[in-house]
């Protein structure tokens, strides 16, 4: 079945995409070690795209950006596929459909593929599931990958870590903004977008983009070779966008293909170890004698009677068949 998938897929057919990160989100075990045999088919495809994440506070203007983002790239000649993170309930939606028909004109576009990933709830799980995702769009020739954050918090961290280049959206006003975005957000972008720079609003946003950059000044940029931009932009009137995709270039540029690759190893590298973490955790957690044993743990740890170190590793010594046998 991997096989039939990933030839449709190499076609771009964008149901089989579908259907591909489908299978990968799926948290069935019986779907993992098909999803893995399909990405294992899909990997030597991989590896072609520029690979974009975007965050910035709600009301930045994400979707209207990324949508305009995607419009000037596929007028350019570029494949475009969209992942927002989702942080609501799989099972409800979420904004799921909000995402969709925020971005109706780039989601009708021949060359534009969009795609809702949901976090059930698990920061990780995201992370895992979209760096899948983004290898399968590659595989099926988009070759820029957007990843759309929520907000600004600690899912963007993950994000950052998938992506060659982060970018993050601002509105007009940094006054407020900058109370409120962590500083390990700012550190972690490599360039900075003042968005609705356009009408009543432009005075506000050449101020903005001022104030950001005497903050990105003070912090150390990721990069020896690339010293974070704050540009100005209005994804409603379309303004400034080409300038964005300009600098995205220059980075790519700056790093060089030594430092990018080098990057994206360390991020296999880094993944390969989440994925460990979060596959022992699961079956840990999926063991029915650590289950049983692990309630009466947490009564004690509640009860003030055993500290939550000690209840951890008498949990893990169970797991690992270490030790007295639980009673």
């Amino acid at each position: 079945m991997s096989d039939a998938l990933a030839a449709r897929l190499a076609d771009g057919q964008r149901r089989a995409l579908a259907q591909a990160i489908t299978l990968i989100e799926s948290t069935k075990l019986m779907d993992r070690a098909s999803a893995e045999a399909l990405l294992g088919d899909l990997l030597p495809r991989t590896g072609g795209a520029v690979r974009i994440g975007i965050t910035g506070a709600p009301g930045a203007g994400k979707s209207t950006f990324i949508e305009a983002f995607g419009l000037y790239l596929i007028g350019a000649g570029h494949k475009v596929a969209v992942l927002a993170v989702d942080p609501s309930s799989a099972r409800s939606g979420g904004s799921i459909l909000g995402d969709k028909t925020r971005m109706e004109q780039l989601a009708h576009a021949d060359n534009s593929f969009i795609r809702p990933t949901p976090s059930g709830g698990a920061l990780g799980g995201v992370a895992r599931r979209t760096r899948e995702a983004m290898l399968a769009c590659e595989a099926a020739g988009f070759d820029v990958v957007i990843v759309e954050t929520v907000g600004v918090g600690q899912s963007e961290t993950a994000v950052a870590d998938m992506v060659d280049i982060f970018l993050l959206l601002i509105q007009p006003g940094a006054g407020d903004d900058l109370q409120g975005i962590k500083r390990g957000i700012m550190e972690l972008a490599d360039l900075a977008l003042v968005n609705k720079a356009d009408g009543s609003m432009r005075d506000a946003a050449g101020r903005s983009q001022a104030e950001y950059r005497a903050a990105l000044h003070l912090m150390r940029p990721r990069s020896p070779r690339w010293s974070p931009q704050v540009l100005l932009c209005s994804a409603l009137e379309g303004s400034g966008i080409d300038e964005v995709w300009a600098a995205v270039g220059a980075y790519r540029e700056a790093l060089g293909e030594e430092e990018l690759a080098a990057r994206r190893a360390e991020q296999a590298r880094a993944w390969m170890w989440s994925e460990v973490r979060d596959s022992l955790v699961a079956r840990l957690v999926a063991d029915e004698a650590v289950k049983a044993l692990a309630l009466r743990l947490e009564a004690e740890v509640t009860a003030g009677a055993l500290t939550p170190g000690s209840a951890a590793r008498r949990l893990l010594e169970a797991f690992l068949g270490e030790g007295a046998p639980p009673t």
